[in-house]
């Protein structure tokens, strides 16, 4: 009896993969992220209609600039024009800030 399922098994697996494309989808944990640079803008920006409010920052360093999104009111956390290091959990539509370190 197992023997015929593996027969089985793979006679499925050969037919399926001769006939056309297989896709295999699923969701990939990003865990946390950081990111690091100078606080050069901070906005807020209060729910309408979705109920998330988010505050969104834009750091400068190495002549790039990098915005991110993070859930809530997070203004007191980056004040602008200083040094930053965030570690955050990345998300739809805003990232969760996990800690920040001012320099």
């Amino acid at each position: 009896m197992n023997r015929l399922l593996v027969v089985l098994v793979v006679a499925c697996l050969l037919t399926t993969v001769s006939c056309g494309d297989i896709f295999v989808r699923g969701a990939i944990n990003p865990g946390t992220q950081s990111a690091a640079g100078t606080v050069s803008i901070v906005q807020f920006s209060a729910s309408s209609g979705s109920g998330v409010s988010v505050t969104i920052i834009t750091l400068t360093g190495n002549s790039t600039a990098n915005t991110l999104n993070f859930c809530g009111d997070q203004r007191t956390l980056f004040p602008v024009d200083k040094q930053v290091q965030i570690n955050f959990t990345p998300g739809q539509p805003c990232a969760t800030v996990l800690t920040v370190t001012l320099f």
